[in-house]
């Protein structure tokens, strides 16, 4: 049977590249190939950037309001097609139905309504200077390139598109060379909506076409998300021309649990901050920290639920609730972390190994896996793993427990278990981490700022000021009087 091939999305229509060449794009549940990709080669490129230099013009003299109405069009069919979407990234990506059917779709088409809310809420200022005045303007910076990661790849896309189409930008977007099909449904139900053409363009392919992005001098900002060693490459290339950039990058997040704290409620965070998406999540909460007098009915428990309550299986059944990694590659990279958290002499609690579910034998499952008897210089402790590996720590004193969750070069996310409102508060000042919990983890409404400290980023997603990331001010300074000259 003949798989699909899809082309690049360029001035709101499919466009053939010249080179002929594709890639293949596999089900990580099944290791079978669904369909083909076109690259977007030179043609493909000078297209896109042509047809963003058009939209632009367009888009950027429309009103305000005018841009609103065509995204809050946009987030009526995504809504409308959710479930259509959802089946999409669970075969794009492995994770499980149940996840993508209330979240993927449904949080990425939230981004796109609150920044079209915000789109007329832009406003410059006006102060008298003497008898002259001055007054600015947030204008659009031109044509901005996001760049995808492959875990939540719609979300991303949608995350990157709002505030810059809100903001009057033209954006060429490049998903991740693993998940790249739903940028092309969200660019098709964008054209659907009114977006004037070229004014969302999506360009496919790996390192090569995101480096021509970060270099091109036609291009203003680079959105980037993906794991820190890329990230500074992005950096690094977009100064070549000065570019603007955001970046969200990964982490190592720590969850400090105290001993007053809700014991089920923690163990659900660190489940949900450790498995959910197969661990496939930036921000999990890999790094447990446990006061001692709960340690042993913290892991007691988690032991219990992770082996009773995890389902993996075939993404698309609706009972399963853990799905497979996004690639061979990647579940290599995760069973050698195992390795040598073994080696490196901690204790297996639970898991471990590769999983076989017989809904989905020639999938790249990894059990949900759980080390105890951890120190902080341990690979496993200190590096991102990117799957479903948990380390859990044992700690006795505040301080000493936010020095060791703060000694470490990233600093994407942090969260904190405890009855004290005082304690909670104080601890979480401390921690040194772009994005915080009290007495929950994960959640990442539209309005909510995200992004890093240290190296786990620059510039933030969502909430309000994200549009000053897509914005640049214009001052206008107006003579009322006459001017005084020496000459």
């Amino acid at each position: 049977m003949t798989t699909p091939v899809y082309q690049n999305f360029i001035n709101g229509q499919f466009l053939a590249n010249q080179s002929g060449e594709t890639f293949a794009l596999k089900n990580p549940a099944t290791d079978e190939v669904i369909y083909h990709v076109e690259v977007a080669d030179g043609f493909i490129q000078n297209a896109a950037i042509k047809s963003a230099k058009q939209g632009f013009v367009i888009w950027s003299a429309m009103t305000p309001i005018e841009r609103s109405r065509i995204l809050l069009k946009a987030v009526t069919l995504l809504r409308a097609r959710n479930d259509e979407l959802a089946k999409i990234e669970v075969l794009d990506t492995g994770k499980p139905w149940q996840e993508a059917e209330c979240v993927d779709v449904q949080t990425g088409a939230d981004v796109i309504e609150y920044f079209a809310g915000l789109a007329p809420a832009q406003v410059g200022q006006q102060q008298m200077a003497g008898e002259d005045f001055y007054y600015t303007r947030k204008e659009p910076l031109g044509i901005c390139a996001g760049i995808g990661a492959w875990n939540y790849p719609l979300q991303i896309a949608c995350w990157k598109s709002g505030p810059a189409l809100a903001a009057g930008n033209a954006l060429i977007f490049k998903p991740s060379e693993e998940t790249p099909l739903s940028a092309i449904k969200l660019a098709e139900i964008f054209t659907e909506a009114g977006l004037p053409a070229g004014v969302f363009n999506v360009v496919q392919g790996a390192a090569a076409v995101g480096q021509w992005l970060t270099q091109s001098p036609d291009i203003e900002k680079i959105s980037f998300t993906g794991e820190v060693g890329t990230g500074k490459k992005v950096v690094a290339s977009a100064a070549s021309s000065l570019k603007a950039v955001t970046m969200e990058l990964g982490g190592k997040s720590p969850l400090l649990v105290f001993d007053d704290a809700d014991v089920s409620q923690a163990v659900s965070a660190a489940m949900l901050g450790n498995f959910y998406t197969q661990g496939e999540i930036c921000t999990n909460c890999t790094r447990i920290y446990v006061h001692k007098n709960v340690y042993q009915q913290f892991i007691d428990e988690l032991k219990t639920r992770t082996e009773q309550n995890i389902i993996p299986g075939d993404p698309l059944d609706p009972k399963v609730n853990f799905g497979a990694l996004i690639s061979k590659n990647h579940q290599d990279l995760v069973m050698r972390y195992i390795e040598i958290g073994i080696a490196e002499g901690a204790t297996l609690l639970t898991g471990g190994k590769a999983l076989n579910p017989a809904s989905a034998p020639n999938g790249y499952f990894v059990a949900p896996t759980v080390f105890i008897d951890c120190s902080d210089d341990m690979t496993i402790v200190k590096e991102e793993i990117f799957g479903p590996v948990m380390s859990v720590l044992v700690f006795d004193d505040e301080d000493d427990v936010i020095r060791r969750a703060n000694d470490t070069h990233v600093g994407l996310a942090a969260g904190v278990f405890t009855q004290d409102i005082k304690r909670a508060h104080r601890v979480i000042h401390q921690l040194q981490a772009g994005i915080c919990w009290i007495n929950s983890y994960g959640n990442s409404p539209a309005e909510m700022p995200v992004g890093g400290y240290k190296q786990s980023g620059i510039g933030r997603e969502n909430g309000i000021e994200t549009l000053d990331h897509y914005t640049q001010t214009k001052s206008i300074y107006v003579g009322m009087s006459n001017i005084e000259s020496p000459f």
